[in-house]
């Protein structure tokens, strides 16, 4: 048996990873973490990524729906929220004894997404093209700020 030198520093080092690798785990986007609890022949959770960005005049949305066709996606604005909703299905049905591996993920989705500001919902605009859908939002006119002078004695 060797002696080993104690390094309060080696062991900071190795609980500093531990907790890199703890909350990695957590935050890390959901459908990108591995679904450890799910046989891989049995349906997932879909939930479509998103890109969120702010053009001058108005939101853009844009969402991943691979083999989703767009007769199968439904969009609903509100004042403060935008929700996509939809259903990914198999082509063709094959037997779970057939599989080598399967990764991909069937079923219905639903993904609310805040809005950061006030959208005119009735004249949004959605295009569908190569999987990807882009919700086109644009803002409300807001309330221009009235100037009042105050004088000072």
């Amino acid at each position: 048996m060797s002696i080993v030198k104690w390094s309060p520093m080696k062991e900071l080092e190795e609980m500093r990873k531990d907790m890199e690798r703890f909350f990695g785990d957590i935050f890390e986007p959901f459908p990108r973490r591995r679904r450890w609890w799910l046989r891989p022949t049995e349906p997932g959770v879909v939930v479509p990524n998103i890109d969120m960005y702010d053009k001058k005049d108005e939101i853009v949305v844009k969402a991943e729906l691979p083999g989703v066709e767009k007769d199968n996606v439904e969009l609903t604005i509100s004042k403060d929220s935008l929700t996509i909703k939809g259903e990914t299905k198999k082509e063709q049905e094959i037997k779970e004894e057939d599989y080598y591996c399967s990764e991909r993920s069937y079923g219905s989705f639903l993904r609310t997404i805040a809005l950061p500001v006030g959208i005119d919902a009735d004249k949004a605009k959605a295009t569908f093209k190569n999987g990807v859908i882009e919700i086109r939002l644009p803002k409300i006119e807001e309330v221009k700020p009235k100037e009042i002078k105050v004088q000072v004695e």
